[in-house]
């Protein structure tokens, strides 16, 4: 199977190391508009315009499946982007909110959702939770942690410090929602100071999810990666070798 891989930037690389570390697929073509990015800071309507454009990019491809990596894409493109193509269309924010169902989280459980500003403001993580019985939801947009990774600030005081701008009234989560795929770089700093809650992580998501609606049960021995950027995309392939461990990019 060969499934074409869409994010705002480089965070979606989190979702393709999940992927390649189930070997779902035999290829993968992955689009970063790093020209444009970030977009969780845009409005719906110029979200939709660019996830459209991407999608023409992608025609180019002999494809299967499209991923779409970007939770505010995910939140605000999907449906325009599934009536312009016959191929399926996949989002992290179903099969995060799958994710929690498949590790049987109760449903008087204490959420926490974070995301970009975009994200958060769609209210679809929400929607979604509260169709599926969740009631006890906090959202907050938590912008800074998209910088701080991608400048590699991974531990320390600065991320302590912002940990405690954002989290200072949390109390008591189960569980948190990890609302942008740069999150996972930061995963288990975020558990640990919200006391070990549970963390549900786009990329790890959205293999369950692939598998169990798309029978994505591949096991491909090896898997052909190809990466474009809208910008610089010298700069997203030493990125991909760093975050995938793979020098052979």
């Amino acid at each position: 199977m060969r499934a074409g891989v869409f994010d705002s930037g480089i965070g979606g690389l989190t979702v393709v190391k999940s992927l390649l570390e189930d070997k779902l697929f035999e290829h993968i073509v992955y689009f970063g508009d790093t020209a444009r990015v970030p977009y969780g800071i845009k409005d719906k309507n110029t979200i939709i315009r660019y996830s459209l454009e991407a999608l023409e990019f992608f025609k180019n491809f002999d494809l299967d499946i499209i991923i779409i990596a970007c939770n505010s894409v995910s939140a605000y493109a999907l449906d325009e982007l599934r009536a312009n193509t016959n191929i399926p269309v996949v989002g992290v924010i179903q099969s995060g909110v799958k994710a929690l169902q498949n590790k049987n989280i109760p449903k008087n459980s204490n959420i926490l959702v974070i995301g970009t500003n975009a994200t958060i403001k769609s209210n679809q993580y929400q929607f979604f939770l509260q169709k599926q019985g969740y009631k006890n939801i906090i959202s907050i947009a938590t912008p800074l942690f998209v910088p701080l990774v991608e400048e590699s600030i991974l531990d320390g005081d600065i991320l302590e410090a912002t940990f405690r701008h954002y989290f200072k009234d949390i109390k008591n989560i189960d569980v948190v929602i990890l609302g942008c795929t740069h999150f996972p770089l930061i995963q288990d700093k975020i558990s640990l100071f919200l006391n070990n809650a549970n963390t549900i992580h786009s990329g790890d998501a959205i293999v369950e999810y692939l598998k169990y609606n798309y029978n994505c049960y591949g096991k491909f021995k090896e898997t052909k990666i190809e990466f474009f950027a809208s910008s610089n995309p010298s700069s997203l392939k030493n990125i991909a070798k760093k975050w995938l461990k793979k020098e052979d990019i």
